[in-house]
C-alpha cells in the first residue's frame, strides 16, 4: 500500500527582533526573521517574499505611504531601497534593492519616515545627524546636525487640505533626540540656506520632555503636534498659535529682536503614569465604538508603552477614553520585559492599531469594535508539544495548541493563523491533552501545577479563545505528562497526570465549566481534587495515554520500561491497579499511545525503535526499526526531524515526512487522519496533508489516457496516417515506438529521399523537431539502431538548413521557452558534439565490414572455382605441392 502526505502550510518564524512596518492599507507587513525582512500577508498569516539582505541585522525600515517600496537602514550603515511586488503570490527567490547607498550614515540609524507623498526619506542616526533623501533617485536633499545625542524621532508635517483656513503649502520635518528637545526644520528654508552655503537651523526648538521622546505625531491640518517619552507623559502643541508682540520665544531672541508670526506652544500636559514608547493622534473621522464625542471637532490620540497595552486619550480632558488589550501582572521584571510594546502604528484605512511587543508577537487592534482582531506570532522557539482543539461540534480539528519555551500556550487558528497566547502557567509548559470533542484543553508545566481550559462562550466579545476554568495542584515537581479521560459521553471525568516526582495522579474534573467567560474577570478557577495517587516509575514520567474505552492507562518512563494499570472510577472510589510492566526498551520510554482500533499498545523509545506490544499477553509482537535518533513520539517522530507514517501489521513503513532539521518533539493527527502537524526544536511548525487518493485518481487518469493515445496510435498506424501517429508518439514522449515507426519506413523506403519520411520530417513543430533530434542523438548510441538513427538525421539535414534549425532550438529547446541565438546555437553544438563521435565511430566500422567483405568475396569466389569447375592437371600439382 502506498501512502503520501504533501507540505500544504508551514508556520515559520515571522518575527524575531527588529523594526515593523505596515503598508497603508493594512494588508501587509515586513518584518525581521535574522538579518532579512520578510513580507507577510496579515489575513492569510502566508510569508509572501524575502528581501535579500547584506548580512548585517537591520536597524531601522520603513514603508512608503504609497507602499510601492521598502527603505531598509543596516549595521552596515547602508541604505537599500526595493520594489514591494504588488501581487500577494508567494515568490520562491529574494527580491534585491533596486538601489544601494553604500555608506548612508556615518553611524547606525535607528529611525526613518517617508514623507505623505513617498518622495523624501527622513533618517536619523546614533550620530545626531538627520538626513532627508531623495530615496528614488539616490541622494541627499537636506543635512541637519545639532541634535544632542541620537536621534529617536522623526515625523513629517505636510498639510494637504488648501480649504484650511490659514493655509500655506510647506513642508516641515520635526525630530526628536536624546537631549529630549523637540527641533521643528522648514525645508524650503533649507533648501535655500544650502544653495547658499549657510547652514539649515531649526525652525523651532521646543522644550517639555525630561527624558527621550520615542514619539511624534502631527495632525493632518498641522496644526497640532503631540509627543511622547520615557518620562511618562504626553505633550500636545499647538504648531498655529499667532504670536504677539509680548510674545517672545526666548531671551535669546528678545536680544536679538527677532520675531517670527507662528510659535509652537505647549498647550497640554497628559501624565501617562508609563513609559510610552509610540504616540499618535487619530485620524479626526475616526468612529470609536461607543464614543460619544461629537464629531471630527474633538482631538484623540493613542499610546503604547510598558504596560503592553494601546490607550485611547481626550486630549482635551487628557482622560483615557479606551483601553485596547489587557494589563499584564508584573510579576517580575522579566514578564514585564516580555509584554511591553516597543512600537505601534495607527492604520485609518482598516481603523486598526498594531502593537509590537517584546515578546515579538503583533496584535492587531480594531477601533470600531474595541477586540482584538488578529494576533501574528513571531517566534515559537522550540515547539515542545501540539494538539488539535474544536471549540464547536462544526469546527472540527479547525485550532491547534502548542507548548513552547514559555509559559504561555499558544492556539492558532488553522486555516487564518490568527493566534491566542494563553496565560496562567507560571513556568515553561511540557505537555498538552484535548478532550475527546476537541472543546477542552489540559495542560502540565513545570510549575508543578496542571491546568483545564476551556473555550469561549458564544458570542464573546472577546472573539474567540481559551480561558482557565481548573487547576490541579499536588505535585512535588514538574508535570511532565497529562492525560484527560478518552469517551465522550464520559465527558470530562477524571484526568491524569505524570510528574518527575515518579507518581501518577488521577483527578476529579467533573465539576469544571465547560465554557468560559472572558467578561467575567473576577472567576477563580475550580481548584481539582486527587482522587488517587500511585507510585508509578523509578525514574521521570515521559508520558501518559488512556485506552479508547477509559479502563486502561499506560505510562511510559526514563526507567525503560511502560507500564499498564487497570482504571477504577467510580463514585464511590478510584484507583489504579498495576497490570503489567512492558520491558524490552534499552533507552527512557518517550511515548506510549493506544490504538484505535487494536488491542495494541506502542511506545516510542531514545533507543530509536518503535515497539507495539499486544494487550491481551502483553508480548511485543513488533518492532519498527527505521529513525536515526530517539523516538519522540508514537506514531513517529523522531530525534532525527523526521516523520514516519507505519503500517504496524507489516512492519513496515508506509512514507516518511522530511521537513525538519531538528528534532521533532511534538506530533498532532485530525480525527479524520488525513492531516499530520509536527513541531520541532527548528521552531517550525509543518502541516502534512494526505494525499494517496489525490495522486492515485492522477495516476489513473494518466495510465487511462495512455491507453486511449497507444489506441490511437495504432490506429493511425493501421490506416497509414503517419503524421498523426508520429505526433502523438512525440507527445507520449515514447522512443521505442517512434524508432519502430521510422524502423518500418526506411524498411519499406526504396530511395534515400522517400517523400513520405521527407515531408513527415519538414511539417515538425519547431519543439517535436528538437525533442527528436534528441531522440536521434540517443539512439545513435547503440550500434544496433544507428541504421535507423542515421537514416532520420540524413532526411533532417535535407529538409531542414542550418538556419532553419538554429531558429527551432531557439523557439523550443526542452521546453524551455524562447532563447537568445546565441544560446539556441549552442544547444545545437552540443547536440552535433554528441552525434558526430558516435556517427564517426560507425562509419569506422562500415568501412571496415566493406573490407572484410572483400575477402569473404575472394575466398568465396576461390571456393566456388575448385568445387564445380572440376580438377584439372594444374591443379592437381598444386594439391602434391600442397601435401
Amino acid at each position: 500500500m502506498n501512502v503520501s502526505f504533501k507540505k500544504s502550510k508551514v508556520i515559520a518564524p515571522l518575527h524575531t527582533g527588529g523594526p515593523v512596518a505596515v503598508t497603508q492599507d493594512g494588508t501587509r507587513l515586513v518584518t525581521c526573521v535574522g538579518e532579512e525582512a520578510v513580507l507577510t500577508d496579515v489575513k492569510s498569516g502566508q510569508e509572501i517574499c524575502r528581501f535579500m539582505g547584506d548580512t548585517e541585522s537591520i536597524t531601522s525600515l520603513c514603508i512608503s505611504p504609497s507602499s510601492r517600496h521598502l527603505l531598509v537602514f543596516t549595521n552596515s550603515l547602508s541604505l537599500r531601497v526595493y520594489e514591494l511586488p504588488a501581487s500577494t503570490t508567494p515568490l520562491t527567490k529574494p527580491i534585491h534593492p533596486i538601489r544601494v547607498i553604500a555608506r548612508a550614515h556615518d553611524s547606525p540609524v535607528h529611525v526613518c519616515r517617508t514623507d505623505p507623498t513617498s518622495t523624501y526619506l527622513a533618517s536619523g542616526s546614533a550620530d545626531g545627524v538627520v538626513k532627508v533623501w531623495d530615496f528614488v533617485r539616490g541622494f541627499p536633499t537636506h543635512v541637519f546636525k545639532g541634535h544632542g545625542g541620537v536621534v529617536s524621532a522623526l515625523v513629517f508635517n505636510y498639510p494637504t487640505d488648501p480649504s484650511e483656513v490659514g493655509y500655506q503649502e510647506k513642508m516641515q520635518l520635526i525630530t526628536g533626540s536624546a537631549d529630549t528637545r523637540i527641533r521643528i526644520f522648514d525645508l524650503t528654508v533649507a533648501s535655500a540656506a544650502a544653495k547658499t552655503g549657510a547652514s539649515s537651523k531649526p525652525e523651532a526648538v521646543l522644550e517639555g520632555h525630561v527624558s527621550v521622546p520615542r514619539g511624534l505625531d502631527v495632525s493632518p491640518d498641522g496644526k497640532w503636534l503631540v509627543s511622547g517619552g520615557r518620562d511618562s507623559v504626553v505633550l500636545i502643541w499647538d504648531l498655529a498659535v499667532k504670536k504677539s508682540s509680548a510674545q517672545t520665544h526666548s531671551a535669546k531672541s528678545q536680544k536679538k529682536g527677532k520675531e517670527k508670526e507662528v510659535l509652537p506652544t505647549l498647550v497640554k500636559t497628559v501624565p501617562v503614569l508609563e513609559r510610552v514608547e509610540a504616540v499618535g493622534l487619530l485620524h479626526p473621522d475616526e468612529d470609536l465604538a461607543g464614543s460619544t464625542s461629537g464629531g471630527g471637532s474633538k482631538l484623540r490620540f493613542w499610546t503604547a508603552g510598558e504596560k503592553g497595552i494601546v490607550k485611547i486619550w481626550d486630549a482635551k480632558e487628557g482622560t483615557v477614553l479606551f483601553t485596547l488589550g489587557h494589563e499584564q501582572d508584573t510579576t517580575s521584571d522579566d514578564q514585564e520585559e516580555q509584554r511591553q510594546i516597543l512600537d505601534a502604528t495607527y492604520i485609518p484605512a482598516t481603523s486598526t492599531i498594531a502593537s509590537v511587543h517584546a515578546d515579538q508577537n503583533i496584535l492587531f487592534h480594531s477601533l470600531s469594535s474595541l477586540s482584538l482582531t488578529r494576533q501574528l506570532i513571531g517566534f515559537n522557539d522550540e515547539i515542545i508539544d501540539s494538539t488539535f482543539l474544536s471549540p464547536s461540534a462544526s469546527a472540527s480539528s479547525s485550532h491547534l495548541a502548542l507548548a513552547t519555551n514559555s509559559s504561555l500556550i499558544r492556539v492558532y487558528d488553522t486555516q487564518t493563523l490568527d493566534a491566542r497566547l494563553l496565560e496562567g502557567h507560571s513556568e515553561i509548559l511540557l505537555c498538552l491533552d484535548a478532550s475527546a470533542n476537541g472543546r477542552v484543553l489540559v495542560s502540565g508545566s513545570k510549575d508543578r501545577s496542571a491546568r483545564i481550559w476551556a473555550p469561549y462562550a458564544p458570542g464573546a466579545k472577546e472573539g474567540w479563545g481559551w480561558g482557565c476554568v481548573g487547576v490541579c495542584e499536588g505535585h512535588a515537581e514538574s508535570v511532565g505528562a497529562i492525560a484527560l479521560s478518552r469517551k465522550q459521553e464520559d465527558g470530562m471525568a477524571f484526568m491524569f497526570t505524570g510528574s518527575q516526582d515518579r507518581t501518577i495522579k488521577m483527578w476529579d474534573v467533573s465539576k469544571v465549566p465547560s465554557t468560559y467567560d472572558p467578561s467575567d474577570e473576577g472567576e477563580e478557577p475550580v481548584k481539582c481534587k486527587s482522587l488517587h495517587t500511585q507510585k508509578a516509575h523509578d525514574k521521570d514520567i515521559n508520558s501518559l495515554d488512556i485506552s479508547p474505552n477509559n479502563l486502561l492507562l499506560a505510562s511510559g518512563s526514563q526507567d525503560k520500561t511502560a507500564k499498564i494499570f487497570s482504571i477504577t472510577h467510580t463514585a464511590r472510589s478510584s484507583s489504579l491497579t498495576p497490570l503489567a510492566t512492558l520491558s524490552g526498551h534499552k533507552r527512557g520510554v518517550w511515548s506510549v499511545k493506544f490504538s484505535p482500533s487494536e488491542r495494541v499498545l506502542a511506545t516510542g523509545s531514545g533507543d530509536k525503535t518503535v515497539r507495539v506490544w499486544s494487550l491481551d499477553d502483553w508480548s511485543c509482537v513488533r518492532t519498527l526499526e527505521g529513525h536515526g535518533g530517539a523516538v519522540l513520539r508514537v506514531v513517529s517522530a523522531g530525534g532525527d526531524g523526521l516523520v514516519k507514517v507505519w503500517e504496524g501489521r507489516d512492519e513496515e513503513c508506509l512514507c516518511t515526512l522530511d521537513g525538519h532539521e531538528e528534532k521533532v518533539w511534538a506530533l498532532a493527527v485530525t480525527k479524520n487522519a488525513r492531516t499530520i502537524v509536527s513541531g520541532a526544536a527548528d521552531s517550525l511548525l509543518t502541516f502534512w496533508e494526505d494525499c494517496t487518493e489525490e495522486i492515485e485518481a492522477e495516476k489513473e487518469s494518466k495510465r487511462a489516457e495512455t491507453v486511449l493515445k497507444e489506441q490511437d496510435f495504432l490506429n493511425y498506424l493501421s490506416l497509414r496516417d503517419y503524421e498523426h501517429a508520429l505526433a502523438l508518439a512525440l507527445a507520449m514522449e515514447q522512443p521505442g515506438r517512434l524508432l519502430s515507426l521510422f524502423r518500418d519506413l526506411l524498411t519499406s523506403s526504396t530511395e534515400p529521399s522517400d517523400p513520405v519520411l521527407s515531408k513527415l520530417v519538414r511539417d515538425l513543430p519547431p519543439p517535436d523537431l528538437v525533442k527528436l533530434l534528441g531522440y536521434v542523438r540517443d539512439w545513435n548510441t547503440n550500434a544496433k539502431n544507428s541504421s535507423v538513427a542515421q537514416g532520420v538525421l540524413g532526411v533532417i539535414v535535407r529538409v531542414w538548413d542550418a538556419e532553419s534549425l538554429v531558429k527551432a532550438f531557439s523557439v523550443g529547446d526542452s521546453g524551455s521557452g524562447v532563447q537568445a541565438v546565441g544560446e539556441a546555437a549552442d544547444s545545437l553544438k552540443e547536440l552535433l558534439d554528441a552525434l558526430v563521435p558516435y556517427t564517426e565511430r560507425h562509419l569506422a566500422r562500415m568501412d571496415r565490414l566493406v573490407k572484410e567483405s572483400y575477402v569473404v568475396d575472394y575466398v568465396l569466389g576461390e571456393m566456388d572455382g575448385g568445387i564445380f569447375g572440376g580438377v584439372d592437371e594444374d591443379e592437381e600439382d598444386g594439391m602434391e605441392v600442397d601435401a
